[in-house]
């Protein structure tokens, strides 16, 4: 099986899957991580160099690679990488894929991307929780029909990881 995590960023995506592949003993794979790796170089590099329809383009093109293999994995996809190129519905198409939610509200989402905000470009500019949450707000209001797609949905508000990863695993077995 191939367990897809989707979210907004900050919500966890890539720590949850890494803690989960630990437990259930499967590979794990961060899509940006593999996009970069094939394309020797940052996914903030590709964005600049080569521009963003590439990197869709790209970002389908191993999302769907990753998707025909018939290892146990857990991929970590990208926060916008449900709402390009119909990548939705190739997750919820894919026979022995399980996608998952990792939902969290805006002001839970703005206050752990204000401490993150420099290691992430699209945010680096924002100053304050307030402006944080206006533009949470609109991103995931475009988004949301997206996520909402998904098979399973997990809230992460005022959680531990073992918690969400319990309640995940809860919803899977």
């Amino acid at each position: 099986m191939i367990i897809v995590l989707i979210g907004y960023m900050a919500s966890g995506k890539t720590s949850i899957g890494k803690k989960l592949k630990d437990k259930l003993n499967y590979n794990f794979i961060d899509l940006d991580d593999l996009i970069e790796e094939k394309e020797d170089m940052s996914v903030t590099n590709v964005f600049k160099t080569k521009g963003e329809v590439y990197f869709r383009k790209q970002e389908a093109y191993y999302l769907k690679e990753v998707l025909k293999s018939k290892e146990d994995i857990i991929l970590s996809v990208g926060g916008g990488t449900p709402c390009y190129s119909n990548n939705m519905n190739t997750i919820l198409e894919a026979p022995h894929v399980k996608s998952i939610y990792l939902k969290a509200t805006i002001p839970t989402l703005a206050e752990k991307l204000l401490r993150k905000k420099a290691k992430r470009p699209l945010i680096a500019h924002i100053k304050t929780l307030e402006e944080m949450t206006e533009f949470i707000g609109k991103h995931l209001f475009e988004r949301i029909s997206f996520y909402n797609q998904a098979e399973i949905h997990v809230s992460i508000d005022g959680k531990e990881k073992d918690d969400i990863i319990e309640d995940i695993l809860l919803e899977l077995f």
